[in-house]
């Protein structure tokens, strides 16, 4: 029998907790998983729309003009728009329709010719997916076959669809001379193919970053970043044609930190490159409107090819390596507990009978 001191000592101690006061509630949880689906959708819609309409005012910020004809060099709604997909699923595609209407209407008032465009600029990105989900595509871009992926078939190829129908429906309507339709359509192709070489790597690997490095990755990071972003525009800016020189910090981003290196570092090249054409200065100043078009373009493609591409050779190869070491480690673990086993038993078939 317990004694009944500690009987009234227990009592004493359970109505002092009982007295306390519990923790305070922040209020009612909101659990998304609880909402209707048709609602889910709809946040959803209108939050890929908003995003993409903000990505498309980002691109025409930085037009050029060529022979009269406007110009983006990179769309970054199209890289967007793979992201989503590749990230999410076909559900972003009426988030990536409705955000293509809301770009075009920003233009101007629209006719019969923003709704082949918004089809276009919606089928295309739908194309990217479908193919590369086709081939095995993989979001970590950690394999060469990804990176070549993403460029012939989610870029190069997929992006003829929106550039087709968009050039295609400009000049049934009259808005765009017959003149000028190799030009826009070759601009209007590679923008969209950049948008998807730069932002599209950028944005999958944002999703995927997880725990932030040690401090000694950081501290090169940061070192490596404010190289770039102080050489970067003074070889822009100089009236001496140095563009070359990008490419050895470009390498050295890859080198050191793969694709979080190799794609923010040709990424801002590209926009930094992208603004000194449109003020025609620098390397591109003396350019006529036709060649700083053709330079800018073929700078910013090599740029976002060697990043995505070397980036996706060393990831392959450093996964190789630990493949092929986690492998050995096995082994010898397995070796070194069959020595243990017969150690223990000698006079077993097999051990050592003296």
């Amino acid at each position: 029998m317990a004694d009944p001191s500690l009987r009234r000592r227990a009592g004493r101690g359970a109505s002092h907790l009982a007295d306390r006061p519990g923790p305070v509630s922040d209020g009612p949880v909101v659990d998304i998983r609880a909402w209707p689906r048709p609602v889910v959708l709809l946040c959803e819609t209108l939050l890929v729309a908003g995003v993409y309409y903000a990505a498309g005012r980002l691109g025409l910020s930085q037009q050029l003009t060529a022979d009269g004809a406007v110009v983006t060099p990179i769309w970054p709604p199209t890289g967007l728009a793979v992201a989503c997909l590749l990230l999410f699923g076909p559900r972003c595609v009426p988030g990536i329709a409705l955000g293509a209407l809301l770009v075009i209407i920003s233009l101007g008032r629209p006719g019969l010719s923003a709704v082949g465009i918004v089809a276009g600029n919606t089928a295309a990105p739908v194309c990217s997916y479908l193919m590369l989900r086709a081939v095995g595509f993989r979001v970590s871009l950690s394999r060469l076959r990804d990176g070549l992926s993403l460029v012939f078939l989610g870029a190069l190829t997929a992006m003829l669809i929106s550039s087709a129908v968009g050039v295609g429906m400009l000049v049934l309507s009259d808005k765009l001379p017959s003149s000028d339709l190799w030009l826009v359509w070759l601009a209007w192709w590679v923008g969209d193919a950049m948008g998807v070489v730069l932002v599209t790597p950028l944005l999958l690997l944002l999703h995927r970053a997880r725990l932030p490095p040690p401090s000694a990755r950081w501290t090169e990071a940061v070192g490596l970043a404010v190289v770039v972003c102080v050489l970067v525009p003074l070889i822009m800016y100089s009236t001496v044609s140095l563009l070359f020189l990008v490419y050895p910090l470009l390498i050295l981003s890859v080198l050191r930190f793969q694709l979080a290196g190799g794609i923010p570092c040709a990424l801002f090249a590209s926009v930094m490159a992208t603004v000194v054409a449109r003020e025609e200065v620098g390397a591109f100043g003396t350019l006529s409107d036709i060649e700083t078009l053709m330079r800018l373009q073929a700078f910013n493609g090599t740029l976002g090819l060697t990043a995505l591409l070397l980036s996706a050779v060393i990831s392959e190869q450093l996964n190789t390596r630990r493949s092929v070491e986690r492998a050995c480690k096995e082994l010898v673990e397995a070796l070194q507990h069959l020595n243990a086993g017969g150690s223990q038993n000698p006079g077993a078939p097999g051990g050592d009978v003296r």
